[in-house]
């Protein structure tokens, strides 16, 4: 038996992070509600008091920017100064402008929708597995979970010092079978979370360990080898935007798998459907997913390359990690047969022209089911 610990990371929504990349998603679905065939790129930068938006926007809508920042500072609940930033006082600064022509004219330029080109250059990565019926690892499945949780008992008044900043980590240890991974119990877990400052450190550890811990972990898992770090740092009252400056794109591992299988490096949130980086990914995940549910591997890795203009993808590899009774060639030739790639069908099968991004932007794109690339394709073979 071969274990391995793994450590894997994920923020909640809460964070600074990933407050900027639902701004930046919340911002892209207001311009696709009114014009679904808006191009949008678009970062957000916060810190102290302050949100920037930057990037480009080419579009028929006419969007108050304004009311989508504040809105959706709102709804992660920096509401009041007292937690560090407030909603109805930060100072929103925008700095959009169209998209670059000689990206659009070689992208879209005299094409018919199908084969219209690739928004960049890239590779993007989807990765799938068999330990849980998500098709996603534990480690990171848990840890999204635990955020989750957090969010719902500040939201409830069951827990009301909680505060809208929370990062999680999970250590699970595995059993390696024959290419597969099996969970067999929580190593470690690490939570912190901003909070007011009239609770005491023994009232945060408690409810964290009876409210949230034991609600959220499978007992199977738990054990009394298990190790907790239960707000480490003592206290945790300065988060968001008043404790760390933020960016779009700063938690790709967090929005993907945690670290397992691969990632090109792209970003997801702010972009539309013809930047790859996320149309890519999305297909990539749809594939491997499809291939795990059809039980023609355990465990997969797809990867995907694009160029800019370029419709087809450059390349597409399958790596099963010995889990399948085929050969990769044999399993590349079943994701050709079944899956057309080019961003112009992804949008299409996938129906990315929605406005569907700001929920991917906190907890992860993916292992929820009410996204598109998370319904498994019946594939002919």
């Amino acid at each position: 038996m071969t274990n391995c610990d793994c450590r894997r990371v994920c923020k909640s929504s809460g964070s600074v992070y990933k407050m900027c990349d639902q701004i930046s998603d919340a911002v892209l679905d207001a311009y696709l509600a009114q014009d679904p065939d808006s191009k949008v790129a678009c970062e957000c930068v916060s810190k102290t008091g302050m949100i920037l938006l930057c990037g480009e926007v080419t579009s028929k809508a006419v969007v108050d920017l304004q009311k989508v920042v504040r809105d959706t500072v709102k709804s992660i609940g920096y509401d009041d100064s007292s937690k560090g930033f407030d909603y109805k006082t930060c100072n929103v600064l925008v700095s959009l402008q169209p998209q670059c022509s000689e990206i659009s004219d070689c992208v879209f330029e005299g094409r018919d929708m199908e084969d219209i080109g690739a928004g960049d250059q890239g590779l993007m990565f989807g990765y799938a597995t068999d330990e849980t019926e998500e098709c996603m690892p534990l480690t990171i499945l848990l840890a999204h979970k635990l955020n989750a949780k957090m969010k719902e008992l500040s939201k409830t008044g069951v827990c009301p010092w909680i505060l809208p900043d929370s990062k999680t980590q999970v250590t699970v240890e595995y059993r390696d079978n024959m290419g597969a991974v099996e969970p067999l119990r929580v190593h470690t877990l690490v939570i912190s979370v901003q909070h007011s400052p009239d609770i005491t450190l023994a009232d945060i550890r408690h409810s964290l360990m009876e409210k949230v811990v034991k609600a959220v972990i499978p007992a199977k898992y738990l054990d009394d080898k298990t190790i907790y770090h239960l707000l480490p740092s003592g206290k945790f009252l300065a988060g968001g935007p008043q404790g760390d400056a933020g960016l779009t794109g700063r938690k790709i591992i967090v929005d993907t798998y945690g670290g397992w299988g691969g990632h090109g490096g792209g970003a997801f949130s702010g972009k539309d459907y013809s930047k790859v980086d996320r149309s890519g990914a999305y297909a990539a995940r749809w594939v491997a997913k499809s291939l795990v549910k059809a039980k023609l591997c355990r465990r997969v890795l797809v990867q995907i390359s694009y160029a800019i203009g370029i419709s087809h993808p450059l390349s597409v590899s399958v790596f099963h990690y010995g889990t399948s009774t085929r050969d990769e060639d044999e399993l590349l030739e079943i994701v050709k047969n079944n899956f057309d790639l080019r961003p112009g069908v992804i949008v299409k099968e996938l129906e990315l022209k929605k406005p569907i991004y700001q929920k991917t932007a906190c907890y992860g794109h993916f292992g929820r089911e009410e996204f598109p690339w998370e319904k498994p394709k019946m594939l002919i073979f």
